[in-house]
């Protein structure tokens, strides 16, 4: 691997540390400074410098911006007179990136963009593009992300499995259909997240659901003990039918939401605080008592929001029935929270994405990104303890305190 030797005046290194801004400087200068080491190894001669093994000549350079999480960066190129030096910074985008710039481009070259596509994809691309950049650019980034989604499970088991859907419009057969695009995600044996995979479907139906679980188990998922959703009836379904024996817990925050939707909003307050002091309840049996409580406070006054909280109310305390320090991050579905708000800062972009690959691919990049980003992290949880408290279970039969999908 080639080795560069960055130069830095003593001034600016005083600026990068009084002044933030500067980094984006520094990056500047950075590339620039390799670009050219790039360009003297490619052609085998300093600047001026009479070689016999020289491989060619420069010709001036030309300027590319390019767009970086440190702000807009203003590099340099070295070029040749015979056009035979390419650099590979360029084609070194996240994958989230390019798939953001390739959407863009489909949507141009599809005749459905505006001006303010055009001018953000150039502005991101740093140059005009064509059909076959944009074709060369598809087989990359679909091999990527392709890679992604069909890689193995069965190194290791995923004991909590989180699912979650987002609505997003697609053309399809020349109309503007609302499509869902269904994300599993997991904690693996060890603690750590991953994006176990994801399918677009029609609708979150139990059928497109089954579909997604089906693929996930065909990859190898296997050891899953507790999978967290929202209450879709076509999902619940399609989990009693495809992980039996796991249990399955009923996200808290949209739990809560459903119930305050149906009580008058003089209530909702203080229906709130009951609802947190139940579901918070250290034991199973607090928070039933807890719930008695309520049914009894309510059950004259806001009747909906009663009927819908004694509907999901066994489902929405499964988590109490796991060790304390794993509840809080097993209440809900909010591990999913930070990868959907990305995925809908780029949707309001795009808006509509221009076909079915295409979202398949950008949202897959943006998901594969965030992946790598995990599994090199930190660990979401310490298993350690969980392990002990499973086999503690299964040493006393006391699986009947799990309230199980298929109960």
């Amino acid at each position: 691997m080639a080795q560069y030797d960055i130069k830095l005046e003593a001034n600016e290194l005083v600026d990068l540390l009084s002044n933030n801004d500067q980094f984006t400087k520094l990056t500047e200068t950075i590339i620039n400074q390799v670009l050219d080491a790039q360009m003297t190894e490619h052609l085998g001669a300093e600047s001026y410098e009479r070689n016999g093994d020289r491989k060619g000549y420069r010709n001036g350079y030309r300027v590319r911006r390019l767009s970086t999480r440190v702000g807009h960066l203003i590099l340099r190129v070295p070029q040749t007179r015979d056009g035979s030096f390419s650099t590979e910074i360029f084609k070194r985008y996240q994958r989230k990136e390019q798939a953001f710039v390739l959407g863009l481009m489909e949507m141009y070259l599809a005749g459905v963009s505006t001006r303010k596509v055009t001018k953000v994809t150039e502005q991101l691309c740093g140059v005009s593009f064509s059909k076959s950049t944009v074709s060369e650019l598809t087989i990359e980034l679909n091999a990527r992300v392709d890679a992604f989604k069909n890689r193995k499970l069965d190194d290791k088991k995923f004991p909590f499995v989180i699912v979650d859907a987002l609505v997003i419009d697609v053309r399809k057969d020349e109309v503007v259909r609302s499509m869902s695009m269904l994300i599993a995600y997991g904690v693996n044996e060890k603690g750590n997240r991953e994006i176990l995979g994801l399918w677009l479907g029609d609708s979150e139906s139990e059928q497109t659901w089954s579909e997604l679980f089906k693929e996930l188990k065909g990859r190898g998922l296997y050891g899953v003990d507790l999978v967290i959703s929202d209450n879709h009836s076509g999902l619940v379904k399609a989990l009693k039918k495809n992980f039996q024996g796991a249990a399955w817990q009923r996200c808290q925050v949209h739990f809560m939401r459903n119930v305050m939707g149906h009580a008058a909003k003089k209530y909702r307050k203080e229906i709130a605080e009951h609802l947190k002091s139940i579901l918070y309840a250290y034991k199973r049996e607090t928070a039933k008592k807890l719930a008695d409580e309520f049914v009894e406070q309510y059950e004259g006054k806001a009747v909906n929001a009663v009927k819908c909280f004694q509907e999901g109310f066994e489902s929405v305390i499964t988590v109490l029935s796991y060790p304390a320090e794993y509840r809080q991050r097993l209440r809900t579905t909010n591990l999913a929270e930070r990868v959907n708000e990305e995925i809908r800062r780029r949707q309001r972009v795009i808006r509509i994405f221009p076909n079915e690959e295409s979202a398949t691919r950008i949202i897959g990049a943006l998901l594969a990104d965030w992946h790598d980003e995990w599994i090199s992290g930190k660990k979401y949880l310490d298993m350690a303890n969980y392990w002990e408290w499973k086999k503690e279970c299964l040493a006393k039969n006391n699986v009947e305190e799990v309230i199980q999908i298929h109960a």
